[in-house]
């Protein structure tokens, strides 16, 4: 019986579409490893007698205080919802994953001026109070305590949808007995739910630590240095190429350890997929308790979400931007179209991915795919800085070439135009598209396929007619989910734009620095 490897052409032909895609999509990587071998070191040891702990201590401190909140506000909201009854239990489900679509530094930029010094904050006590208040009582946020707060209010919702769904998950039956043996339900929350649920948490704490480590706006804002700006300077301001290949190193080696963790913390999960499981029924607790539960769920919505959209909103119709509607249409524009194009780059390259997972399986396809989906776990600034040192290469040698044996009069062919920024955006946010896909085609039995080719059924007619109906949704998810972590991607964009080429995230970038 003919099955799905059929579907993708020759089984040669699909390893060697395979392998390019893994190949460029493993050229940061393995340029950021060689330079360990062939930078220079000078400038790299005067870096170790001033900076280099810095940035180690201030990453690492970051690190600690963000997955020290997010642990602590997305497994609570999540044992909250799923365990208690309380007013706008089911709203406040939802939503507690809007802040996730806000960018860290966009929540630091407004919070930064609602509490400065002649900030709406300080300006409303003192109308309120008099003009005795103290200008300084508010807290100064841009410190690294602050820093943390900010990344924290928009990155817990990683470990608040795992924690949910891994509390959802558990059994009636074991919170049952857990109570039944009299254990009150926090003592069975601490001895029963909790531990069932820790490798899930884990995994979305590593995710948490990998948008951290990768963070750049919040970090650059409040003048934190830190891996990521320390990059950034010693690249563009420095100039020295040699020693921010040397830092982007250090951090790949710490995205690799955060991607074991991940990785181990996937191997303690139960599948419950196919079977039936009885949930736990939320758990019906007095006024007083019902009230405090909902406004503590309520708090990270309200603080990472709605108070920066009402205020933003209300600076946009009262100030806005003085250089106009022009402009601001074209940043739109340019973001848009930026984001568009990845999107479909994305999604194309997921669906061929997908299809070479579920057709063929084996150490080879297996170690390609986990390395052509590995972009997203890297950091813009470490991506952008591994792809400009081969693509400047190859840069000039095609212009070069251009030159000479076409008469080509323009300039760079590649790092001169949009082509390098959409192929770090393609490789950083593969990763999205390509799960997105992985979980449709999860629900999709081969024995659907073998159905429908015992019936002589094409290869193509099976795509048309049997996956892309079922496929659909999540094909149109993972292109909107790309197309927004485009709009919102900064230190690539920064680094890897053309020259007179701003999106509405640098935009904000520099308005924000001047």
């Amino acid at each position: 019986m003919a099955t799905t490897s059929s579907l993708n052409g020759p089984p040669k032909m699909r390893a060697i579409g395979l392998l390019i895609v893994t190949a460029l999509a493993a050229l940061p990587i393995l340029a950021i490893l060689a330079s360990l071998v062939i930078a220079p070191a000078g400038s790299w040891a005067r870096l170790t007698e001033s900076l280099l702990w810095t940035y180690i201590l201030n990453t690492g401190g970051l690190m600690i205080m963000v997955g020290l909140l997010t642990a602590f506000i997305g497994t609570s909201t999540a044992w909250c919802v799923t365990a208690f009854e309380f007013p706008g239990r089911k709203l406040l489900s939802w939503m507690l994953i809007l802040p996730l679509s806000a960018p860290a530094y966009i929540i630091a930029y407004f919070y930064t001026d609602l509490t400065d010094v002649y900030g709406p904050l300080q300006t409303a006590l003192e109308t309120i109070f008099g003009q005795k208040t103290n200008p300084y009582n508010l807290p100064n946020i841009r410190t690294l305590p602050g820093a943390a707060l900010m990344l924290s209010l928009v990155l817990y919702p990683y470990v608040y949808l795992l924690a949910r769904a891994a509390f959802l998950n558990q059994s009636h039956g074991t919170w049952q007995a857990a109570r039944s043996l009299g254990l009150s339900p926090r003592a069975a929350f601490f001895r029963v739910a909790l531990p069932a649920a820790r490798p899930a948490i884990a995994g979305g704490l590593a995710l948490v630590l990998m948008e951290t480590l990768a963070d750049f706006g919040v970090a650059d804002f409040f003048a934190i240095p830190t891996f990521s700006t320390g990059i950034f300077r010693v690249w563009l301001a420095q100039g020295d190429k040699a020693t921010a290949m040397k830092l982007a190193a250090i951090m790949l080696l710490i995205v690799f350890i955060l991607i074991i963790i991940e990785a181990k913390s996937r191997q303690g999960r139960v599948d419950s997929s196919g079977k039936t499981i009885a949930q736990m029924q939320p758990i019906s607790l007095p006024r007083f308790q019902r009230i405090i539960i909902m406004l503590g769920c309520a708090l990270p919505v309200l603080f990472g979400f709605i108070i920066p959209v009402i205020g933003l909103t209300l600076y946009a119709l009262s100030y806005g931007d003085n250089q106009g509607h022009s402009a601001f249409i074209n940043y739109a524009r340019n973001s848009f179209t930026i984001a568009a194009i990845v999107a479909l780059i994305a999604t194309l390259i997921a669906i061929a991915l997908a299809y070479a997972k579920r057709s063929q399986t084996g150490p080879l396809i297996k170690y390609s795919l986990r390395l052509s989906t590995l972009g997203y776990a890297l950091p813009g600034t470490m991506l952008a800085i591994g792809l400009l040192y081969p693509l400047g290469f190859i840069d000039q040698s095609l212009t070069r070439f251009a030159r000479d044996t076409l008469g080509w009069q323009g300039g760079l062919l590649i790092t001169g135009t949009a082509i390098a920024l959409v192929y770090a955006l393609s490789i950083r946010f593969l990763t999205v598209s390509f799960n997105s896909l992985t979980s449709g085609f999860e629900k999709i039995p081969l024995s659907m396929d073998h159905a429908a080719r015992s019936l002589k059924a094409t290869p193509l007619q099976l795509i048309q007619r049997v996956h892309f109906p079922l496929l659909r949704t999540s094909i149109l998810a993972g292109a909107i989910l790309v197309f927004i972590d485009v709009m919102r991607e900064l230190p690539a964009t920064l680094i890897l734009r053309p020259f007179n080429f701003d999106t509405l995230a640098t935009r904000v970038y520099w308005l924000a620095n001047d």
